[in-house]
């Protein structure tokens, strides 16, 4: 699939809330699906304040629900350990009326694989951890930069194939095997703290669901990026309505061509992707990861907060 699909009409001034026709017409096209998603948050390394509690007036002040947290940002620097950042978060959480609905170990694991370094599964339990800390349902745990699961050829790049009617990429099979192996032995504790473990990648709905089927948890779950997804070519709303709710945790926002969403310089199809999400009965969290213009956050996030309300089935 092609990654230039657009269903946009044109925008007048920014191009920003409201002005795409699925979101004009979404609280009636969505209304009898039942209730929709929790809130809008955004990652913490988007508010400019990765793992630290002076995140939260921020994002208050941006009109956000919610904030993705990071444990932390490399293996010295684990704040979300401390038992009194974990009491600040929630000190502020409540007086500003912030939620932490997700706790994320991407930042390290990205450096620090899951597939290759065994001390990595030390930062996916600091993550499952921090999470029941801080009332979070789910952790992000990622597998880009040096953690891609994508087989990579003599010269470094990636192949791929064809699945059907999916492109993919072939997979790094001893990479796979060796997360498979990790995520069985940390499913136990995620299960006893109510921690869904969000699996965030490069590779198809598909093979993630083969992946989850292998580690045997209904606790491990796929972390949904539609601006990803859309890049590497996949069909976004296919996949969205093939994982179903039950296998995705959480959804990050955001749009490669431009950080304003829903504008008709984006390349993805954000109304596509609220119906498929609403046909599902999605009513998890939307995660921002997008900090706007330079310079333009708080007006910037303000739109993108008003634009996905609009567009997309909130409860």
């Amino acid at each position: 699939m092609k990654t230039n699909r657009r269903n946009f009409l044109k925008t007048a001034g920014l191009g920003i809330a409201g002005l795409n026709l699925t979101g004009l017409i979404s609280e009636n096209l969505f209304a009898a699906n039942g209730p929709g998603v929790a809130g809008v948050g955004m990652c913490d390394w988007n508010l400019g304040k990765t793992a630290s509690p002076e995140a939260v007036p921020k994002a208050k002040k941006a009109g956000l629900q919610g904030i993705q947290v990071s444990v932390g940002t490399d293996p010295r620097n684990i704040p979300l350990r401390d038992q009194s950042v974990r009491r600040k978060y929630l000190e502020l959480g409540k007086q500003y009326g912030i939620r932490f609905h997700s706790v994320a170990a991407g930042g390290i694991l990205n450096k620090i694989p899951l597939a290759t370094e065994p001390q990595s599964a030390v930062y996916v339990i600091d993550a499952v951890e921090a999470a029941a800390a801080l009332g979070a349902k789910n952790i992000l745990i990622a597998f880009f930069g040096n953690g891609d699961l994508r087989l990579r050829n003599s010269e470094g790049k990636f192949r791929d194939v064809k699945d059907g009617r999916f492109s993919s990429y072939e997979l790094n099979s001893k990479h796979v095997k060796r997360v498979v192996e990790a995520l069985r032995q940390i499913v136990p504790r995620a299960e006893d703290a109510g921690v869904a473990l969000g699996i965030e990648n490069t590779i198809t709905a598909k093979q993630n669901l083969e992946i989850i089927d292998q580690i045997g948890s209904e606790m491990v779950q796929v972390y949904y990026d539609v601006g990803n997804s859309w890049g590497n070519g996949y069909d976004v709303p296919a996949e969205l309505r093939m994982l179903a709710k039950n296998r995705i945790c959480e959804v990050h926002l955001k749009d490669w061509k431009t950080p304003l969403l829903g504008s008709a310089e984006g390349m993805v199809d954000m109304g596509r992707c609220a119906k498929a999400l609403a046909d599902i009965g999605y009513d998890k969290w939307l995660v921002l990861e997008t900090s706007g213009r330079k310079g333009k956050f708080f007006e910037d996030t303000r739109a993108n907060v008003a634009f996905v309300k609009k567009t997309f089935r909130m409860g």
